[in-house]
């Protein structure tokens, strides 16, 4: 199978490309702290967009704890688009800015179905420096302001 050329329109996320496993940590007021581990995937098809899909588990069992999936794409000079969906019923549009190997998102619109928790902000930030990819999370939900929910280091696999 040929793996078509990066589309041009997201040459500028290319670094993010590839799969990305580690550990992470996250808190939030209204549940214990927990540690997990994840991996990353991203990867295209060659279309003006990348595809994302994300999965945790606890540590140390490996029960499966979150999953989402989603498409990130460039607009216009340095602006970034993400859009994502949780098996939790919970849908993410996130608006930010690419600086070298900086991404900064933060909701433009979260939505849920009725059996969704409420969620009504998210803010992600993530930088990649050579083969390691840190990121946070923030979030307002439940009736709690916007705090830090996750943090994790991952590191690029072998192709």
């Amino acid at each position: 199978m040929t793996v078509p050329a990066l589309h041009p329109d997201v040459q500028g996320l290319g670094f993010l490309l590839g799969i990305w496993s580690g550990e992470g940590a996250g808190s939030y007021p209204t549940i214990e702290d927990f540690a997990y581990t994840e991996t990353v995937t991203f990867g295209h098809v060659g279309k003006p967009f990348l595809a994302y899909g994300q999965r945790t588990a606890r540590v140390p069992d490996g029960f499966p704890l979150h999953a989402e999936s989603g498409y990130w794409r460039l607009i216009g000079s340095g602006g970034v688009e993400l859009v994502l969906a949780h098996p939790t019923g919970v849908v993410e549009v996130q608006e930010g800015t690419l600086a070298g190997g900086r991404v900064d998102l933060r909701s433009r619109l979260v939505t849920g179905t009725r059996t969704a928790k409420e969620v009504t902000t998210v803010e992600r930030t993530f930088e990649v420096d050579g083969d390691v990819l840190r990121y946070q999370v923030r979030m307002a939900a439940v009736g709690v302001p916007l705090t830090h929910h996750l943090a994790a280091e991952l590191h690029r696999q072998p192709a």
